[in-house]
């Protein structure tokens, strides 16, 4: 039997869409639709002469070029989607052990707090390169270590990707700013009485953290994950962003090619959101109730 809705939700749901109609409106004018267009040039050889843009249909010309004849594109796709696999793991941790942190009741906690989302509102990514262009932005004598020579022996990959990290650690402090505030506020909705009674059963802290703490916020592990893929997605130092920008400004190749590497990026970067999603989404509504009402008639102990 299907349950119809009553005149109150009814009016909440229109009031709902009212509500996210601006931000709808403006999704599909300027971004669905250039998004779309991007498609459709993707399969153009698009040039500028002296009558203007001139666009000529070529098929998959355009992604045969990508794939088979651009020596760069391929390994910069590869490069991007190893950079996401390591890069954004290490990201959120830190972010997470981070919060933890300055959510306990220490001196100054605004202030260090502030601290470490202050870099994300003052860097652009101008700033960035420059840092990084000048060398100020790594570590010194990584290869050295006993730790990267003992993993470079067994693991050369493995040990090539820590010295990644390793160079790049202030990049990544920086990308664990807005992390943090989504985790703070996840662990400040906590509710303090689950934490007592723990205490008073006896609990460490190591079993509050992973039997009460983790399971809570585990929601903001996913949203921060999709941020942080996001925000190394679109960042213009990933080494695929240059492809797209130098394709845009080639007026023989034209922005035909330029739309083939952002399409084909684009559906990397939704494919690896699609992979997070699926590996850090919580069961649905239907399978916690569910296991709440066996528990209540005793199946499960």
């Amino acid at each position: 039997m299907i349950k119809r809705k009553s005149a109150f939700e009814v009016r909440q749901s229109i009031s709902g869409y009212i509500f996210l109609l601006p931000w709808l409106i403006g999704f599909l004018v300027f971004t669905a639709a250039p998004f779309l267009y991007t498609v459709y040039l993707s399969f153009h050889q698009v040039q500028l002469n002296i009558t203007g843009w001139e666009m000529t249909f070529v098929g998959i010309d355009n992604y045969n070029l990508a794939f088979l004849r651009n020596p760069d594109f391929v390994p910069a796709l590869i490069a991007f989607l190893i950079m996401e696999v390591t890069h954004t793991p290490v990201i959120v941790v830190i972010s997470f052990i981070l919060a933890l942190l300055l959510n306990r009741g220490i001196k100054f906690r605004g202030a260090f707090r502030a601290l470490f989302f202050l870099p994300v509102i003052v860097m652009s990514g101008p700033v960035m390169y420059q840092l990084m262009d000048s060398g100020g932005m790594g570590s010194i004598g990584i290869r050295e270590m006993s730790l990267y020579m003992m993993v470079y022996q067994y693991w050369p990959f493995l040990a090539e990707q820590l010295e990644n990290l390793f160079e790049n650690y202030s990049l990544i402090l920086w990308f664990t700013g807005i992390p943090i505030v989504l985790f703070i506020s996840g662990l400040q909705k906590i509710d303090s009485s689950i934490i007592e009674a723990a205490k008073i059963d006896s609990a460490t802290g190591w079993q509050i953290l992973w039997k009460i703490t983790v399971p809570i916020v585990r929601p903001l592990v996913l949203v921060a994950t999709i941020l942080t893929i996001v925000q190394l997605g679109v960042y213009t130092l990933n080494p695929v962003m240059p492809l797209i920008s130098n394709a845009i400004e080639n007026t023989v190749s034209g922005l035909g090619l330029a739309s083939t590497f952002a399409w084909i990026y684009t559906v990397v970067a939704l494919a690896v959101i699609g992979t997070a999603f699926f590996l850090l989404k919580g069961p649905s509504e239907r399978v916690v109730m569910e296991q709440k009402r066996l528990i209540r008639k005793g199946v499960y102990k």
